[in-house]
């Protein structure tokens, strides 16, 4: 059923970007839903879907990085938008409702117990501190009596330290004796040991939201020349922010468009599948793809810099490896030849030909070849699985029969399907989003990396707005259906390499302690 908008649609639309047959086909989505991901097996070292580097090869990669990388230009791409609240849910839920009486607090709230016995050690503590000072309010005062809800407030509320709505981004994460430092600058001391460019400088990229840009440039700002200093280089750091044309629209349970109180149609975010439009923009040799709460103090930061440059030496390798035989397929191939480029595809990038492909004319085989190595390029960093939630490495099918290696998102596996959940429960890494991309070609242009995307592969979730239950869509996640017509190779990292703050309590863990 073709979906009627008003002019008055029309023109909200036009102001985001946003066609009427987008919007439509957005909501035959909902309808339809999307197809879950058929797995094949999930990738391990021991099925080759995941290379387990020996420390030989990691040296040897190393200095492939440091001997070529010097010579590219490398860019930082850290997705960094949205704000913190999720770290801090239980202490919400905790300041909601409770008034200073609990007959056993650590049985009841064992996580804000953790939060206020350990308060001293975070790097914050010294701003909340100061904060509750300049309103005449002494901390010590308000912990000795039991009043955790006004300490609370004063870390999360807007009007005071406001953490509840900052983005993790700017949170001080980190302590170094008396300075203190956030995600931001942690990923500026990393990208200062292993993504210096040819010109010289540290190109670092940050995707954020539009309210808080102002911030994270008053921040760079304050920090620039001290870091630049400190490592001898020039920084460049540049912002976007999530294009509104990959807004989604939300629809109730009966899949009609949901409208707010003035009328006007319900838009949502696509969800971080929506950067690889932000990704597109980025033009460099080399692409460094990691998350901003994926950080550690400087005293762990050496085996991260290793592998990374470990992982960009393989890109390196790879790359130039492909892009010779990419210009010797564009001459007359002899079959010996021929054969050498289906045994690099097949056993050093995993790429899966078709099963004609044998009975194929040598310029058809030629032809088929050139369309599988002339895509974009991704190392992909895989850490043991520890039981955290989200996304792991496989092998997949996608709707036209072909088998890729692929991260795929728990939400996107039938687990009501014995054999899929078989597959899931085998799977032995995680995805840490630890990325080191190619996205030129072999005649030194860019790809458009939208064409590289599986349209098939994005999520329907419900989500609550003020009584109604809102249906929302998101594009194909980044590093899932966003990348899934990339060259994609996994490669086992150190579990060190990937310490995630997903609740404020992770900041205890010793990965983020001083030394």
């Amino acid at each position: 059923m073709k979906q009627t908008f008003s002019a008055a649609d029309i023109e909200q639309m036009s102001a985001l970007g946003i066609t009427p047959e987008m919007a439509e086909s957005q909501i035959e989505r909902f309808r339809t839903g999307f197809p879950r991901t058929q797995l094949v097996a999930a990738a391990t070292v021991d099925n080759g879907g995941i290379v387990r580097l020996s420390e030989d090869r990691v040296n040897h990669l190393c200095n492939v990085y440091q001997r070529r990388g010097k010579h590219l230009k490398t860019i930082k791409f850290v997705p960094a938008s949205g704000a913190a609240t999720r770290m801090f849910k239980e202490l919400y839920e905790f300041s909601a409702k409770y008034y200073g009486v609990a007959s056993n607090f650590a049985k009841e709230y064992p996580t804000v117990k953790q939060f206020l016995d350990n308060l001293q050690t975070f790097a914050f503590y010294d701003d909340l501190k100061a904060c509750m000072e300049r309103s005449g309010l002494d901390i010590n005062e308000y912990m000795s009596r039991g009043d955790y809800s006004t300490i609370i407030n004063y870390l999360l509320k807007e009007q005071f330290l406001g953490y509840g709505v900052l983005p993790k981004g700017l949170l001080k994460f980190h302590r170094y004796g008396a300075e203190r430092r956030t995600p931001v600058e942690e990923h500026i001391v990393e990208g200062a040991e292993y993504a210096r460019s040819a010109d010289g400088k540290i190109h670092l990229h940050f995707t954020v939201s539009p309210e808080h840009r102002r911030l994270f440039r008053a921040l760079v700002a304050k920090v620039r020349h001290r870091y630049e200093k400190e490592f001898g280089v020039k920084l460049n750091i540049t912002f976007s922010e999530q294009k509104h044309y990959t807004d989604t629209i939300a629809v109730d349970e009966q899949n009609n468009p949901l409208r707010d109180e003035d009328g006007h149609l319900v838009f949502r975010p696509g969800g971080h599948g929506a950067l690889i439009e932000n990704l597109n923009e980025q033009h460099a040799d080399i692409i460094f793809i990691k998350n901003i709460d994926n950080v550690v103090p400087d005293w762990l930061k050496q085996t991260t810099i290793i592998y990374k440059k470990a992982l960009a030496g393989m890109l390196i390798e790879l790359r130039n490896k492909s892009f010779r035989y990419l210009r010797v397929l564009d001459g007359k191939v002899s079959p010996q030849m021929l054969k050498a480029v289906e045994n690099f595809a097949r056993k050093e990038l995993n790429i899966s030909l078709p099963d004609k492909f044998t009975t194929l004319s040598q310029t058809e085989r030629a032809k088929t070849l050139r369309n599988a190595l002339n895509r974009p390029i991704r190392i992909c960093g895989m850490v043991k699985n520890q039981g955290e939630p989200g996304g792991g490495p496989f092998f997949t099918l996608n709707s036209h029969g072909i088998k890729s290696l692929q991260i795929v998102e728990t939400a996107q596996i039938n687990r009501n399907n014995p054999e899929q959940e078989a597959i899931l429960q085998g799977s032995t890494h995680f995805n840490p989003v630890d990325l080191v991309c190619s996205t030129k070609n072999y005649r030194g242009q860019y790809f458009d990396l939208r064409q590289h995307v599986d349209p098939e592969t994005g999520f329907i979730s419900k989500k609550s707005r003020g009584a109604q239950t809102l249906k929302s869509q998101e594009l194909p996640g980044l590093w899932n259906g966003a990348m899934a017509d990339w060259i994609t190779l996994f490669v086992e990292v150190p579990l060190i390499t990937f310490n995630p703050v997903k609740t404020v309590n992770d900041l205890l863990r010793k990965e983020h302690l001083e030394d």
